[in-house]
């Protein structure tokens, strides 16, 4: 049973710096019995990171409602496509970010939880430099994956954002609804993330994880029973351009094949 002590001493373990901002991308079930359960883990996960000045995020996407006319994000429900703790922080948050696909759920310290959220509220295109999750990597923040791999680390899309990688959003801004707390539906525009040829580039993401050990970007831990990764957003910018800057342009997830040491040694 994962109870509030054992959890604390884990997260101690990666000795994360206070005043930053940790994502969190987690597998329930890999965790194992909790204390309270999924709202037993987000209130004992708040605690920890507000005590240390910091900001704490669950990823509450809705892509799978992106097309058509139906509301992208509907803020006066809690659904996610993406599993049970990321439904239950947008049904328990105070703040969760009006990003149509991409939103997350914002747990921390007044004003800061509140100004971080309200970065989403426009923006050019759903992981933008400009998004919550462009500002995770400016306040040098991190990406803790809990029983998950990097095909789950949505900030990469940031990072191809940030090289402006090309092929990885549509070519026009496509306008998606959103449905306020206060029941008011809003139309917003923004690029989202589309592939040509390329199913699911997420699927690529793990192949960086060599290159992102190698220089240290990734601390190991556990959360529970779960293998977790702690990333260091810094420091997979760092290598992604790297690897982006010695390939001259061509490497970055362009396909599932093992990355060539000689990108990144």
């Amino acid at each position: 049973m994962l109870t509030k002590e054992k959890l604390f001493s884990q997260l101690d373990a990666f000795a994360i710096p206070d005043h930053t901002v940790v994502m969190a991308h987690t597998s329930l079930h890999a965790v194992g019995p909790i204390e309270g359960r999924a709202e037993g883990l987000i209130a004992m996960l708040e605690e920890y990171f507000t005590a240390k000045n910091s900001l704490f995020c669950i990823p509450t996407h809705t892509w799978d409602r992106c097309g058509g006319d139906v509301i992208a994000l509907d803020m006066t429900q809690p659904y996610t496509c993406i599993g049970t703790l990321p439904t239950v922080a947008a049904r328990i948050a105070k703040h969760r970010t009006e990003n149509p696909s991409h939103s997350m759920a914002v747990f921390g310290p007044e004003p800061d939880a509140a100004a971080f959220a309200a970065l989403d509220d426009n923006i050019a295109s759903c992981t933008s430099p400009d998004s919550c999750h462009g500002e995770i990597y400016k306040r040098d923040g991190w990406i803790l994956l809990i029983g998950v791999g990097h095909n789950k680390n949505t900030f990469l899309h940031c990072v191809d954002e940030m090289l402006q990688v090309p092929n990885r959003m549509t070519d026009e801004p496509v306008a998606l609804q959103v449905k306020r707390k206060d029941g008011t539906v809003v139309t917003k525009r923004g690029r989202e993330i589309f592939a040509k040829g390329i199913p699911d580039v997420s699927a690529y993401f793990p192949k960086l994880e060599p290159a992102f050990r190698y220089y240290g970007a990734i601390r190991d831990g556990f959360i529970g029973d779960a293998p977790t990764m702690l990333c260091s957003t810094a420091k997979m910018v760092q290598v992604c351009k790297l690897v982006y800057g010695r390939s001259a342009g061509t490497e970055l997830f362009a396909d599932a094949k093992p990355l060539a040491e000689e990108l990144y040694k």
